[in-house]
């Protein structure tokens, strides 16, 4: 009934009928809020995944939950809730610096919510994957979600990604390096001991590389041409320092606050040195391991970077509880962005398709190099 037929003198009109809300949705103030089944479906769904996940690649989860179980019921919830906290906050910022980045590269086709859950999947494959696949895994997911990218565009990508991670790694071995007192004449004794053989080692050693940089410099030339398209937020540097290398630092110092929350769990002296000592024996770790996750080979480097400060006991368990516990979540954290940014078929598909694709490139290139080694070889003994 409109407003215009009512006039102000009628009492007998008939009463306005209430609105239609037989397809309406209750309020919260209507009725309480009722159990939902597909909130369950959706719990099973990401547990099947897991599962499926697991299956893929091999990773015992049986055993690993078991040994994390234990882990935790070792070290209070508190500090399991603190690292599980600044390792949520590690992810993003470090996704989001990337999302900077390939938003500049191809404006209008990037979505935050995407760009976190390729990230935060690829964190989570390198935690139970060797050789760090993970990343070539994301490299390709980008490239399929991602209309008219290039894999070589990518790259360049990763490489812009990557200046902030090799600037600090410089610092954290500069530090290591000049911390320890007297540590240039213990290293390079050498240098005051036999000065001619250190200048010809300097100077030969200088005209290889010259040699070696000139050889390879027009192929890198045309690798840039082909992916400065994804290093293109370096042409702004305002944008670059404050949407990437920012959100990088503060993504790397939550890094450290996960060492100091296990640390201090398990009782051993939190400083800054030690830090240093630990982020660079994870970083040598990282690159020399080809076991999943870095596992054993990352016990061995912490347990080296606590030598002196802890027991060996203490700082295996320090390392493994660390290991476990950061592994789980970013699983947790990584399938969760995936279900919730491509849905439950959309996600297990592109990480399958993008995990086979990874393991036939990392196949690939792994042929080409035994090719040229075997070349290599064949001309040397002509």
């Amino acid at each position: 009934m409109e407003v215009s037929s009512l006039t102000t003198g009628d009492t007998a009109q008939p009463p306005v009928p209430p609105p239609d809300t037989a397809g309406a949705a209750p309020s919260d103030t209507d009725t309480p809020r009722r159990f939902r089944p597909r909130w369950v479906l959706t719990g099973v769904a990401v547990l099947i995944l897991v599962g499926a996940f697991a299956n893929l690649v091999g990773w015992d989860i049986r055993g690993w939950f078991s040994d994390l179980w234990d882990t935790m019921t070792e070290i209070s919830v508190g500090y399991l809730i603190a690292a599980v906290v600044l390792k949520t906050i590690q992810t993003t910022l470090t996704a989001f610096a990337w999302y900077s980045i390939l938003k500049f590269a191809f404006p209008g086709r990037v979505r935050w919510r995407e760009i976190l859950a390729c990230y935060a999947a690829s964190v989570a494959l390198n935690g139970v994957l060797p050789a760090n696949i993970g990343t070539l895994v994301m490299l390709l997911m980008f490239t399929t979600i991602i209309a008219g990218a290039t894999f070589a565009a990518i790259l360049g990508a990763y490489a812009v990604e990557k200046i902030f991670f090799t600037l600090i790694g410089m610092f954290v071995y500069l530090y290591l390096f000049l911390s320890v007192e007297g540590s240039f004449d213990i290293k390079f004794e050498f240098v005051h001991t036999r000065p001619w053989a250190t200048l010809v080692l300097v100077l030969s050693g200088a005209y290889i590389l010259f040699l070696l940089i000139r050889r390879v410099w027009p192929r890198v030339l045309r690798w840039w041409d082909e992916a400065k398209e994804g290093g293109g937020i370096l042409a702004r540097p305002s944008a670059y320092f404050g949407r990437v290398f920012l959100p990088s630092l503060l993504g790397w110092v939550a890094s450290l606050g996960v060492m100091a929350v296990f640390l201090a769990a398990y009782g051993i002296p939190v400083t800054f040195e030690i830090l240093m000592r630990i982020s660079g024996g994870n970083s040598i770790a990282n690159v020399t391991s080809v076991t999943p996750g870095g596992a054993g080979v990352t016990q061995a480097f912490n347990v080296a970077s606590l030598k002196g400060v802890a027991s060996p006991s203490d700082a295996t368990a320090y390392s493994v509880a660390q290991q476990l516990v950061t592994t789980t979540w970013n699983i947790i954290f990584g399938v969760l962005t995936l279900v919730v940014a491509f849905g439950w078929t959309g996600g297990k598909s592109l990480v399958g398709d993008s995990y086979v694709q990874a393991k036939e490139k990392a196949a690939e290139q792994k042929a080409a190099r035994e090719a040229r080694k075997k070349a290599k070889r064949e001309i040397e003994a002509v």
